[in-house]
């Protein structure tokens, strides 16, 4: 893996080269892979048998993770030399070495005194790197469930966790790469950038993370159908391990119960009534509707949403216990019912203030302005609640570009309106205004270059190409969130409420 987080097959060390074929192509070889009508070098991570034969997990150089896929043998060149894996890399380490390493470890960490008290999200994260464990089933109103959550996978990935927003494309977000808050605070300080330049960069690196292992995490359902749409998954998600053997996966777009068989799902649809997400509908208007759904009322359909958006978000902290958390679910209407579009969820208490801490568009709504009124939705329930929000941190990269695209317009829109007045404005006021608290607009201000010091204090500069930017993307923007129609109060919980259930 190369530092900026692209994936570079096969460039660790050198390799022997040989021929192969379809019995002897194993994991850890790099071979030629054919991808968009061309040749492409990728690492073979994972081999499968399905219903329709052999399959090669094909990670591609200098591509996205969420371009990996599951290959048939049409598409491998074996006429080409294919890179064999490095035997040497692969020996097992020395046990003694291993207990030293240990021991080294375990001094190195710091006393419980010392030790800062960890989020729940935090407990989950670190739960990653304990040991694997096996795959359990059970049932629950007639659907399989996996009742390990922080269950790493074995030889199809890993179980990703994540309460955290990160975007997936300009409307949407998924969870963070960096592992502390100062990593958030490192890139937040990098100051002005370009837009395009960071797409670009993202068009390669996106959400890979610094980790190496990381890179070995494989995609485990290759097609959905969803509804009308037929979905294709970015990322791991832990459904149970049988359905990695399908084809394709059938998921009721209401209840969000998952099958592995035109059959049984056929049969589902016949009994299924739910109409609506299972909860009180706070907002509606002409475009889209938006459910509060509490996660220990509707435990069996938040967890499915959890396995769901897991699919399309890399580093998504994946909790069994819903419990502590709230789920703003939009969707929009027709005469079938409410079809879900994307969520965010939020802690009904949280210690950091965050008004966020999962948010996702689906990928077939991607694109079309609801990650914005995601956004926008969250920020108006801050200001009912009189609190400043902000997204739970580190966010990804392409969580800061949906976050502070969002950031910028609202602060620009409420500095031409302060200048109408000729009143004076500062960080406090703009954050007050917004509901957005004082550091992301600080770190907006700065990565806009709206920020000087100008004889001997801080002034906020608003240039003209930032008006004009500003006037165009207005002209674009189709639908916004009209707070009247909000029909909301903030709920209060009991202790027993507000915590894990088990």
């Amino acid at each position: 893996m190369s530092p900026s987080g692209e994936a570079t097959a096969g460039r660790d060390e050198p390799r022997k080269k040989g021929i192969a074929t379809a019995d002897t192509l194993v994991a850890g070889c790099v071979a030629y892979v054919t991808k968009d009508g061309e040749p492409r070098r990728a690492t073979i991570l994972g081999i499968r048998e399905t219903k329709s034969g052999r399959q090669w997990y094909a990670n591609f150089d200098s591509f996205n993770k969420r371009l990996d896929e599951w290959v048939p043998q049409a598409r491998i060149n074996f006429d080409k030399e294919v890179e064999w894996p490095n035997p040497e890399k692969d020996k097992p380490k020395d046990p003694k070495s291993k207990k030293t390493t240990a021991a080294t470890s375990k001094k190195s960490q710091p006393s419980k005194k010392n030790q800062k008290r960890v989020s729940k999200r935090e407990q989950s994260v670190a739960s990653e790197g304990q040991t694997p464990h096996p795959w359990t089933e059970y049932v629950e109103n007639g659907q399989h469930k996996d009742k390990n959550q922080e269950t790493e996978e074995k030889s199809m990935g890993s179980l990703e966790v994540g309460g955290t927003p990160g975007v997936l494309g300009p409307d949407e977000m998924e969870i963070d790469e960096d592992e502390t808050p100062a990593g958030a605070a490192k890139k937040d300080s990098l100051g002005p950038f370009s837009r395009q330049q960071e797409i670009e960069k993202l068009r390669t690196s996106g959400s890979m993370t610094q980790n190496p292992a990381e890179v070995s995490r494989i995609r485990n359902i290759s097609q959905v159908e969803f509804g009308r749409y037929v979905l294709f998954p970015w990322y791991f998600s832990p459904y149970p391990e049988v359905f990695s053997q399908e084809e394709s996966i059938f998921i009721c777009e209401f209840c969000l119960s998952y099958y592995a068989d035109m059959k049984s799902f056929s049969r589902h649809r016949q009994k299924c009534t739910l109409q609506h997400p299972p909860g009180n509908e706070i907002y509606r208007d002409d475009f889209v509707s938006f459910f509060e759904i509490d996660g220990r009322r509707q435990r069996t359909w938040c967890r499915n949403l959890c396995l769901l958006s897991k699919m399309f978000l890399d580093h998504k902290t994946l909790y069994y216990d819903v419990d502590p958390f709230l789920f703003y679910v939009m969707t929009t209407r027709d005469e079938r019912g409410c079809h879900l579009i994307g969520y965010f969820s939020k802690e009904k208490e949280s210690t950091d203030g965050y008004n966020v801490a999962c948010i996702l568009t689906l990928p077939q709504y991607q694109r079309k302005g609801y990650g914005r009124l995601l956004i926008q939705f969250s920020y108006e329930l801050s200001k009912i609640e009189g609190k400043l929000g902000s997204p739970e941190k580190p966010l990804s990269d392409l969580g800061l570009l949906s976050y502070r695209q969002y950031w910028s317009e609202n602060i620009i829109d409420l500095l031409l309106g302060f200048s109408e007045r000729d009143e004076k404005c500062t960080i406090e006021t703009i954050a007050q205004h917004l509901a957005m608290t004082a550091t992301d607009v600080e770190h907006t201000l700065q990565a806009l270059k709206m920020q000087v010091y100008h004889k001997g204090e801080h002034k906020i500069v608003l240039s003209d190409k930032l008006v004009e930017q500003r006037a165009k993307s207005r002209a674009k923007q189709k639908r916004l969130i009209d707070p009247e129609r909000i029909q909301w109060k903030p709920p209060v919980f009991t202790a027993s409420s507000r915590t894990w259930g088990w």
